[in-house]
């Protein structure tokens, strides 16, 4: 396996592979992805049209909570990550529910040099904000993608409501995350996401935000309020 080090965060992998094997547990620090799976994976079978049938590649895939979910509805997923303990216990769950899943250990640069123009679908969530270089995995991205496919991306916006409700409400006073999980000053703003999706054969179709209710503690998608979590539509040009 090959590693593109310059684009690789060993610290906040580390975060993640130590706690691995609570992946899916939906009552552990990862809560908040399985509550905020069913949302992702509808905004994407919308925007792709339906994932039957389809080749989708799951960039920094963890666990794999939505390459399983992706796959249940009938796509042919791939998913990659750079974590050695994520994606052995990705690969134990589907051994446990049969739902079959290829994982593989491998930098999406690499993989968009070995594969380019592949797949149907590319998505890529709350992962960006964790690489050094963004702007790199948002190109492999592009370039991994056939021309007409769409990439869908979700990650953190950089504001003050955002450092409130994401890092000091979330990890320290409600325990949503594990303390640590994010780094404010690597969260990303959209504007700062749509400069580095322009220069790409790709352009935005779609952003929309994923709000959470302190009172029925439910996420809801709401495409006026990018203040914290969003998702990012994109299609690739025809032509390119």
């Amino acid at each position: 396996m090959t590693e593109h080090s310059h684009n690789v965060d060993r610290a906040e992998i580390s975060k993640f592979e130590e706690l691995a094997s609570r992946w899916w547990d939906p009552h552990s620090e990862f809560k908040t992805l399985h509550d905020i799976n069913p949302l992702r994976l509808d905004y994407v079978e919308r925007g792709a049209g339906g994932l039957a049938g389809k080749r989708i590649l799951d960039v920094g895939c963890g666990g794999g909570i939505l390459s399983e979910s992706m796959a249940l509805r009938g796509a042919q997923v791939t998913g990659i990550d750079m974590g050695d303990m994520p994606l052995r216990v990705a690969e134990l769950h589907t051994l446990e529910t049969g739902v079959e899943v290829e994982y593989r250990r491998v930098p999406v640069e690499a993989l968009a040099l070995e594969q380019p123009d592949s797949f149907d679908v590319v998505t890529c969530m709350e992962m960006l904000e964790h690489v050094p270089n963004p702007a790199s995995v948002v190109d492999a991205c592009a370039r991994l993608v056939r021309p007409g496919g769409q990439v869908f991306f979700s990650t953190l916006n950089r504001n003050p409501k955002a450092y409130l409700l994401a890092v000091v409400g979330a990890e320290y006073v409600m325990g949503m995350l594990p303390r640590g999980t994010h780094d404010y000053s690597r969260f990303i703003r959209p504007s700062e996401l749509d400069s580095w999706i322009r220069p790409t054969s790709m352009r935005t179709v779609d952003m929309t935000g994923m709000v959470y209710n302190l009172l029925t503690q439910v996420y809801r998608l709401d495409p006026h309020n990018l203040d914290v979590n969003y998702l990012v539509s994109c299609v690739r040009d025809t032509h390119a």
